[in-house]
């Protein structure tokens, strides 16, 4: 996406970028496209907001456009648990249906059905 595909009014600056459609939700369990990890949605960034450094990070060969949603994922792979941010792209539904096991879901999420967590009530904002 270039900035001329930014929302325009008349000739002036870009005004808003357009609207990107989140995928998944709060609470659902999706899985990593390439690499092998599973986590709980707990947050999603309309586009990317995450650092400079962090992004530059990314190899340039499989580096995601800014202009998607985010997710923020209590994470899980065979080895460790732990916080991941993830571009729409590189996401997929997770048909395993087995919860993700991450220190941090009972302080976030009660209740598993579904292949998803529902959002604890003094969460909710």
């Amino acid at each position: 996406m270039t900035q001329s595909d930014n929302i325009r009014i008349g000739d002036g600056d870009p005004i808003a970028p357009p609207i990107a459609h989140a995928r998944f939700a709060i609470g659902e369990v999706v899985k990593h496209r390439m690499f092998d990890f599973r986590g709980v949605v707990f947050d999603v960034d309309p586009v990317f907001a995450n650092s400079d450094e962090w992004y530059e990070a990314i190899p340039e060969d499989i580096r995601p456009a800014k202009d998607q949603p985010f997710y923020h994922l209590l994470a899980e792979n065979s080895e460790s648990s732990y916080v991941a941010y993830v571009s729409q792209q590189n996401l997929l539904p997770d048909e395993v249906g087995d919860p993700v096991d991450h220190p941090a879901i009972g302080e976030m999420f009660e209740g598993f059905a579904e292949g998803r967590y529902r959002l604890r009530p003094e969460r909710r904002h």
